[in-house]
């Protein structure tokens, strides 16, 4: 993807475009696999001389804010990230670690309580992967 397309995605979600910012979405565009700050930090930051942990959370977060990400917090793991392009569940592997989407063909039902205001819902499994299995 281009420059000019990260921009646009960006601007989509009244983002301000900067260097760090594009690059961040890039990476997360390119590889789905989940990753938490540091994991980003180590991949760009010999890219970027700019760059910072810090950078990299606070992106995040803003990215966050704006709708454009979802933090996903998987049980006895840090804190990950994922583009949030339609509802869907993760899977983690008991053996490789691997976390994976998985799509949701069904409707997480909604509380029925006067004064909730759900905002976010996670559907977390848990087990051995198709390739751990055999």
């Amino acid at each position: 993807m281009d420059v000019e397309n990260l921009q646009s995605i960006l601007r989509e979600y009244s983002i301000k475009p900067s260097v760090h910012r594009i690059k961040i979405l890039e990476y997360l565009l390119k590889h789905r696999t989940h990753p938490t700050v540091d994991h980003i930090y180590r991949q760009l930051a010999p890219q970027i001389p700019t760059f910072s942990k810090t950078t990299v959370y606070n992106t995040l977060t803003l990215f966050e804010e704006k709708g454009l990400v979802k933090s996903i917090a998987i049980p006895d793991n840090q804190l990950r990230y994922d583009l949030y392009e339609k509802p869907h569940a993760h899977f983690r592997c008991r053996e490789c670690r691997e976390i994976m989407d998985i799509p949701m063909d069904f409707d997480v039902p909604l509380l029925d309580k006067d004064n909730f205001e759900v905002s976010s819902v996670q559907v977390f499994y848990s087990g051995l992967c198709d390739k751990c299995a055999d």
